[in-house]
């Protein structure tokens, strides 16, 4: 049996761990620079306010019922992200993080339908008792029918955040209640094609010939139609594959049109994506710089991008910073008002076996890296950094309704009076 947990509007739950006066209240966040609406909690969605809307436009009434904003607080979002996935790794035999607010789970043991449902409810009220945040759990004889189980669990009536699919009579019943384009794997352009068949519902999708339906598209539909059939198809790796690419692309928090302040910028990206190729033991042989202002500005679009080809592919910030030095003429245009920018880093290979050049040695300092590395994970991210970064950053993101790091800042764990 899997079971696919999920917390309730995570991003708003998490600001209410620590806040309990706003769980009644509604909620929602925003995206970098305070944007767009990444997160609305279900008090908020009551009120008509949706995802991934402009904070702008719903400014009016978020001001008329009192609702709370935040910035994003990615420390405490990971931080209860991995606190919530511990408490449910110790029920299960084997898991596999899904996204920062999703976890499958799966059970080696046979249970009866009643047996799992208390199975579900157990690891819902323990989360919440551990970690206050609200999840819902649905479970299934494949990962696939376990997703389905989790959809009923929030949206079909009749479930309280616990759903199970344990006999081909509940299967049934709540795949004819699923559209086809809330199927685990069906997007909405795939969605449109399937509806054109005279496919709507989830069952209808479930009955078609997993043979003809890959001819027809691919080898993924055919596994999800084996799926929904209770068959399993789909594995999850247990060494998650290395990046080929690695991008760190942001927008500013204030538009730059200095060239000094647009070249610091620049290394700070280099940075974050440098430690990052690290981090998967990693050599980049490529680095590709961009920047552009805002399709939205009154004067015309600019973007422009340059690509640089290292001598020796390189894992040392230093040698990709100065990379940007030359890069930097070909994409900064005097008068522009640039809104983002970022750095690239392709043609990525393994450590491990690259074998050097006898006529270009590499000017890499592994050991100086490692030893950054170690700092900035003990004390910090930028506790230690490149100079050319700066330490006065006007492109710093914009969050101007941050809320506290909890858990993760000395400076921040809440005080109790008693």
């Amino acid at each position: 049996m899997y079971f696919l947990i999920d917390a309730t509007s995570f991003y708003c739950s998490a600001e209410k761990v620590f806040a309990p006066h706003l769980r009644k209240r509604p909620t929602i966040t925003l995206s970098n620079n305070d944007g767009a609406i990444v997160a609305v909690c279900p008090i908020a969605k009551r009120l008509g306010i949706k995802k991934f809307v402009p904070f702008f436009q719903v400014r009016d009434l978020v001001n008329k019922h009192n609702v709370v904003v935040t910035s994003s607080n990615y420390e405490l979002y990971q931080s209860l992200s991995n606190k919530m996935m511990d408490t449910i790794a110790r029920f299960a035999d084997d898991v596999h993080i899904y996204s920062i607010d999703e976890l499958f789970a799966r059970f080696d043991k046979p249970l009866n339908h009643e047996s799992w449902l208390s199975l579900g409810l157990e690891i819902r009220k323990t989360v919440w008792k551990e970690v206050r945040l609200p999840v819902g759990a649905g479970g299934g004889p494949t990962p696939t029918l376990a997703k389905a189980a989790s959809h009923a669990a929030k949206r079909i009536e009749g479930y309280r955040g616990v759903a199970v699919i344990a006999s081909d009579e509940e299967r049934v019943a709540i795949l004819k209640q699923m559209a086809v384009t809330d199927v685990w794997g069906i997007g909405s352009r795939l969605g449109k094609k399937l509806e054109f068949m005279g496919i709507h519902s989830a069952y209808e999708l479930s009955k078609k010939s997993p043979t003809y339906m890959r001819k027809q598209f691919s080898i993924l539909v055919e596994n999800t139609i084996r799926e929904l059939n209770g068959e399993v198809r789909i594995a999850w790796d247990d060494v998650r594959p290395d990046k080929q690419q690695i991008y760190s692309p942001r927008t500013f928090g204030e538009r730059l049109t200095s060239s000094n302040e647009f070249h610091r910028a620049l290394v700070g990206h280099c940075e974050a994506a440098m430690a990052k190729l690290r981090k998967q033991n990693s050599l980049a042989g490529a680095m590709t710089v961009f920047a552009s202002n805002s399709p939205h500005d009154d004067t015309a679009f600019y973007r422009k991008s340059a690509y640089h080809q290292f001598a020796v592919p390189t894992l040392d910030t230093r040698v990709a910073s100065n990379a940007i030095k030359a890069l930097i003429d070909k994409i900064f245009k005097p008068g522009v008002c640039f809104y983002k920018c970022g750095v690239g880093l392709l043609d990525i290979r393994p450590q491990a076996y690259y074998q050097g050049d006898l006529f270009e040695p590499s000017q890499d300092n592994a050991g100086l890296m490692h030893v950054v590395d170690a700092i900035n994970g003990r004390y910090g991210k930028s506790s230690m950094q490149i100079a050319s970064k700066g330490f006065c950053k006007k492109h710093a993101m914009r969050r101007e309704y941050l809320s506290k790091r909890a858990t993760t800042r000395w400076s921040d764990i809440p005080t109790i009076v008693c």
